[in-house]
């Protein structure tokens, strides 16, 4: 579920680069304004809880290791989810004037909050990928797997 919820941001950030190079040739359309109210939906709602799926089921394991280096990597990505809330507290208020038709351009510097936003994620993600899970997984007991499915299914409302 986690390296599924990747798949979705990574969706989200491709639909931000394209919403800024649609805006740069288009303006603000229809198309761009339901964009920004996509990203803006799913950063609101989805984007905290998997934050708090990592924090709650991945990060404790990373923590719990004997491995300094995964204890490292551990307080990176809590930081990063920090760094995250600033980074979209950010973004947030440049996409919402573009579903609102505020905005009929993106000046330099919002396009940079937007890239830096973007980027950020795509680091994290490549960590966890790359690292976390993996490391995460192999200290999984018996009914570790069950347990985080049911968490994180119960804190979404699904059966």
């Amino acid at each position: 579920m986690l390296e599924a919820c990747h798949g979705k941001i990574r969706a989200m950030l491709d639909l931000v680069d394209r919403l800024c190079d649609h805006i740069a040739r288009h303006g603000n359309d229809g198309q761009a304004r339901t964009a920004a109210q996509d990203v803006i939906r799913y950063f609101d709602v989805a984007g905290p809880q998997h934050h708090l799926d990592e924090e709650r089921h991945v990060v404790p394991r990373l923590e719990a290791s004997d491995d300094e280096k995964l204890v490292q990597l551990a307080q990176r990505l809590r930081r990063e989810h920090r760094q995250m809330e600033l980074e979209w507290a950010a973004a947030r208020p440049i996409l919402s004037a573009i579903a609102q038709g505020q905005l009929a351009s993106l000046r330099k510097e919002q396009l940079q909050t937007l890239s830096s936003f973007a980027a950020l994620y795509a680091d994290h993600i490549a960590a966890e990928e790359g690292q976390a899970f993996p490391a995460a997984v192999a200290r999984l007991g018996a009914g570790d797997l069950s347990a985080m499915s049911q968490d994180m299914m119960s804190r979404r409302a699904v059966r």
